[in-house]
């Protein structure tokens, strides 16, 4: 039970690493969309390209550790663990959305974004959204 309890532990200090970039890298997005200053749009882009490759590692350790815990519980337990079936394709629409970043990013690089500080404020809002629904099932676990 030790093991669980700190994979738990460390699985959800990485989570929270991750997420902190992960709401933070899309309002880089909007500041950059919306400046019309070169010096600054060039600042942004440091900035965005940085901050990805950071958060990046917590990404990875956070779905590492969440198949570690998987493991630990073993077979039988994730086949009746439905709540945790929709985590998962939560966390993976998640990964999607972080793979994402790294093409927007490009986009910003080359100067070709298009789109307006309104569509990053509406981008900014997905992971927050899909991080309430992950709390609630890997605390509630509620029986589906």
């Amino acid at each position: 039970m030790t093991t669980i309890l700190w994979l738990k532990a460390f699985h959800v200090i990485f989570m929270v690493a991750w997420f902190a970039g992960i709401f933070y890298l899309p309002r880089l997005f909007v500041n950059h969309a919306e400046t019309q200053s070169t010096e600054i749009a060039e600042h942004l882009k440091g900035m965005e390209k940085r901050l990805l490759y950071f958060i990046t590692p917590f990404a990875i350790l956070t779905v590492g550790l969440g198949i570690a815990l998987i493991y630990q519980y073993g077979l039988t337990w994730f086949r009746h663990a439905t709540w945790l079936h929709i985590k998962l394709t939560l966390v993976i629409l998640l990964l999607a959305y972080h793979g994402y970043c790294f093409h927007l990013v490009k986009v910003f690089q080359q100067n070709k974004n298009t789109r307006s500080g309104k569509f990053y404020r509406i981008f900014n809002e997905i992971p927050v959204i899909v991080l309430f629904i992950i709390i609630i099932l890997a605390y509630v676990k509620p029986v589906i």
